[in-house]
């Protein structure tokens, strides 16, 4: 143990000096956990969509709202719910999201008709809105400074193995009970991570900094010692408390200091989750018109997850060694140039799968990337709320995305020149990570000149 800690000595600093304890990977395999979680319950529609599809003959633009009715919920979310993480704390937040996506779950394998379905998956989107943020952030903060670019790497690496491991089940499930217990046994699973989420998941330090709710020095101190540290006397000077309400946040997200890389990281959000989901939400059902099978067409989804999890990892890795936005920009790129190609050259069949893959692994990173760059652009009383709302920007393309795709498929658009389209929006979004990384550079140029 270190001598004790004083009101002047930064957390940070503290932590980032000494090696990561079993108590900090343990908050970082929790927010894995919740992350896999969201990573089923975001994509079983994706895997389910051939078969709700036929179920209740739906055109495509009809499949594209149900598509796009649990990424509505996770805007919501994003947007109202995750920034009440900064205001009762971070943990609160994730057991009640938990709940709420849990029952959301449940009651889409009890839908009789496809809106009582697009009803439930908002729902379901509502809770993980709230969640994603939360994860992330926790993740970040509890990892020290030479492990968080891979911590929060990791979430984006376990909604990538979330979403895996479910289209394997849902390719077996499906035949054998059909597509609603999908729904149901993927929220039982998710209801049962609660009591080990109250047990052990912690909140986060710089939520009781930052508000400084009654008792928070002893949670401070609770938590310094897990981590093998030495108590404080009194929490850190400089700290944030008070009311951070969401329009105190807003106001500092959109203030003259953050207010150039809040509005490139929004833009950024946009177009990396409108490319994204039309990518996940689509594939499976446009490899099955390209001429695979449906179980082809699932194969091909999982495929892009399994891909994904060696993606997300990698980047996190890579970004250990090389500077993050150039990482970024050229996993942007090669999704860009893997996504023109994707059907059109792949030749179907196994050729396809594989080049599934492939872009899977490049597409997860992009998402895996911009989330890495958010969090600690903020100060911690706002970063959730920070966070939140990039996501929840993000979330308008995710909505956009199926939508727009399925009256272009009703119009009897190849789905090779679909994807082709939908390439440029990663084109675009390297342009902004580009962008956000020398603005911020200056910005601490000119900060630094005038000291």
């Amino acid at each position: 143990m270190t001598s004790t800690a004083t009101i002047n000595a930064p957390l940070a600093h503290i932590m980032n000096g000494k090696p990561m304890t079993i108590f900090q990977w343990r908050a970082i395999g929790l927010c894995f956990l919740i992350n896999m979680l969201d990573g089923f319950d975001v994509m079983v529609i994706a895997f389910t969509a051939a078969s709700v599809s036929a179920h209740w003959s739906l055109s495509g633009a009809q499949l594209g709202y149900l598509l796009s009715a649990g990424l509505v919920g996770m805007t919501v979310g994003s947007l109202f719910v995750a920034p009440w993480a900064d205001r009762i704390g971070r943990r609160s937040l994730v057991l009640l999201c938990i709940v709420v996506a849990g029952l959301g779950m449940i009651g889409s394998g009890y839908a009789r008709t496809p809106t009582h379905l697009g009803l439930l998956r908002f729902v379901t989107g509502l809770g993980i809105g709230g969640i994603l943020a939360s994860s992330y952030v926790i993740a970040g903060e509890y990892a020290s400074r030479r492990w968080r670019s891979l911590a929060i790497s990791l979430q984006a690496t376990a909604y990538a193995l979330g979403a895996t491991v479910g289209g394997f089940f849902t390719a077996r499930v499906i035949a054998l009970l059909g597509w609603e217990s999908v729904f149901i046994y993927g929220g039982a699973a998710t209801l049962a991570t609660l009591p080990i989420l109250y047990a052990w998941l912690p909140e986060s330090i710089d939520f009781y900094v930052s508000r400084r709710p009654e008792g928070a020095l002893t949670q401070v101190n609770a938590i310094m010692r897990k981590m093998g540290l030495a108590p404080l006397q009194a929490l850190p000077a400089g700290s944030v408390g008070g009311n951070t309400g969401l329009r105190r946040s807003l106001s500092y997200l959109l203030s003259p200091s953050v207010r150039r890389a809040t509005a490139l990281i929004w833009v950024s959000f946009f177009l990396i989750l409108f490319g994204f989901y039309f990518v996940m939400s689509w594939s499976p059902r446009l490899m099955v018109a390209a001429g695979l099978s449906n179980e082809q067409g699932i194969t091909g989804g999982v495929l892009l997850n399994l891909g994904g999890i060696v993606g997300t990892s990698l980047i996190g890795l890579l970004a250990g060694r090389l500077a993050l936005y150039k990482v970024h920009a050229i996993y942007l790129i090669a999704t860009a140039v893997l996504m023109s190609m994707f059907l059109s050259l792949a030749g179907g069949g196994s050729q396809t799968l594989v080049v599934a893959f492939v872009l899977g692994l490049f597409v997860n990173g992009c998402v895996a990337g911009v989330f890495a760059m958010t969090p600690m652009i903020y100060e911690p009383a706002h970063r959730v709320t920070g966070l939140g709302w990039a996501i929840g920007m993000g979330r308008f393309g995710s909505v956009l995305a199926p939508l727009a795709a399925g009256p272009l498929i009703d119009a009897q658009w190849s789905p090779s020149e679909v994807y082709t389209l939908y390439a440029t929006t990663f084109v675009l979004a390297a342009i902004t990570v580009v962008l956000l990384h020398f603005g911020i550079k200056r910005s601490s140029d000119l900060k630094a000149g005038a000291k």
